[in-house]
């Protein structure tokens, strides 16, 4: 089946141009002068490209750009405009425009763009990057499946879409719940090794030297129980693509050993002296920041640096609440069918609800809250009476506490952050979590330091850690001052 790309353009000479520059290529060419009815052929024959001329008669290029992505938010749109202007690339760009392209065409770098946006768009279709009432067309009783419309998931689309036919290691960082494990089978699924075996091996939850054996395996007698030689992960998925989930929970020792497969493709079994060499694609996630824990000498620059060749940050679910009802109703549409109920849809207060939370627990936590509600739902709605039970425990503000005499500083942390938080977002992308940590046990410790007069006894009492933990926090950010007796 062909790609379609629309071209809208009041220019009949640039139609015409590139109608014929592009009869040779598998497209199927929709050509178009008036902006109201090349939205309507989006409408009714969902192109994968559309390029759009800025300067239209009537409505502006930027008009239609916004009308094409709202109604359909996958649609790679490039913008075309005889001024090179950097506040028009600025103004698309930021409406949602795939690229912007000046005239006269170097046709071979239009062909070249028109191709990338072309398998930026089937990707996006493919994960399931859709609006509300296109999910219904989605039967499939899985719901692990990344869906968004916002300007963070569709730059993630795209990355996933220029990574996933090359080897390149990938790093993915998020918070726990964002969907890291997705994204990465959405790069293997297509990739060329798509055929090839996909393994997800978790490095927090297996001590050490199961881990080790775990992803390098053991011969017999390397240790107590090892009756027998056992093929390790990198063995099974040789070929394929190997996902390490919570890198940074990975041993000292293992990150040695598991940087030589990175650099060399070749390791020894656990016991063994046979040098075993493999071809496997490593895609990393983790929760943490890599950055603080090299800082703190637990995770090996060099594997930082050989792991950061290509790098995802995906958003935590409050920064991107436009998904939150796209999310919500496919959720709803899977767990109705799930448990044989009626409830289809969501309330618009039902909605508002969700949008207002904060989902700490991002994907993970809506889909348990829409399983838990669609359960106990009575109706063919979901109502906020049917979420509230199941939002309770994160509804609870900050001030209802401290009224009931519970004082845990939010009021003044709050007033601390605010003025500052979005440039220490824009400096620790990925990391403000533990940034922000660092400093408040830092001035922490400092503070207590000077008001016990450098007294190591009596601070570690007030803060109610032991003397070795305050040891290594006092070296750790550099705080002086010698101990005095109790």
């Amino acid at each position: 089946m062909k790609s379609k790309l629309l071209v809208l353009d009041d220019d009949t000479a640039i139609l015409n141009l590139i109608r014929d520059f592009f009869q040779s290529e598998p497209f199927d060419i929709l050509l178009e002068t008036d902006g109201d009815v090349a939205l309507g052929r989006i409408m009714s024959d969902r192109p994968n490209v559309a390029i759009i001329d800025i300067n239209l008669p009537g409505k502006s290029g930027l008009e239609i750009l916004a009308k094409a992505k709202k109604m359909d938010p996958g649609l790679s749109v490039i913008m075309i405009s005889g001024i090179g202007t950097t506040q028009y690339a600025i103004e698309a760009m930021k409406a949602g425009a795939y690229d912007y392209l000046t005239k006269p065409f170097n046709f071979n770098q239009l062909r070249a763009v028109i191709h990338k946006a072309v398998e930026s768009n089937l990707l996006s279709r493919k994960v399931l990057y859709t609006k509300g009432t296109q999910s219904d067309s989605y039967s499939d009783q899985n719901t692990d499946i990344m869906i968004g419309s916002s300007p963070e998931m569709i730059e993630i689309w795209k990355m996933v879409g220029k990574v996933a036919g090359t080897d390149a290691t990938v790093l993915i960082q998020g918070e726990s719940g964002t969907g890291k494990e997705l994204i990465a089978r959405a790069i293997y699924s297509n990739s060329l090794r798509k055929n090839r075996p996909f393994m997800a091996v978790n490095c927090a939850a297996l001590p050490e030297n199961l881990l080790e054996s775990e992803l390098f395996g053991h011969e017999k007698g390397a240790f107590t129980d090892a009756h027998a030689r056992r093929i390790g992960k990198f063995e099974q998925c040789n070929g394929g693509t190997l996902f390490l989930d919570e890198i940074g929970d990975m041993s000292l020792s293992n990150q040695g050993k598991f940087l030589r497969v990175l650099e060399s493709q070749e390791f020894e079994r656990v016991g063994g002296n046979e040098t075993v060499k493999v071809n496997v694609r490593i895609i990393a996630a983790t929760n943490r920041s890599l950055v603080n824990i090299v800082k703190e000498k637990s995770f090996r620059m060099d594997l930082f640096y050989r792991l950061r060749v290509v790098s995802f940050y995906l958003p935590p679910l409050r920064d991107r609440t436009e998904d939150i009802p796209i999310l919500a109703a496919f959720f709803i549409k899977h767990f109705a069918a799930k448990y044989g109920k009626k409830t289809a849809t969501l309330t618009t207060e039902a909605i508002d609800m969700l949008v207002s939370q904060k989902w700490e627990g991002n994907i993970r936590e809506l889909k348990n809250v829409i399983d838990s509600a669609t359960v106990m739902c009575n109706g063919g709605q979901l109502m906020p009476d049917d979420l509230a039970p199941f939002l309770q425990t994160m509804s609870r503000s900050p001030k209802q506490g401290q009224e009931s005499g519970n004082d845990d500083y939010y009021a003044l942390f709050i007033d601390l952050l605010e003025p500052r938080f979005d440039r220490i977002c824009l400096k620790n992308r990925g990391a403000v979590y533990d940034e922000v940590n660092t400093g408040l046990e830092k001035a922490l410790v400092h503070m207590a330091m000077e008001k016990s007069n450098q007294n190591q006894v009596l601070v570690s009492k007030i803060l109610g850690i032991s003397r070795n933990t305050l040891r290594d926090r006092l070296e750790r950010y550099n705080i002086g001052g010698s101990q005095k007796a109790d």
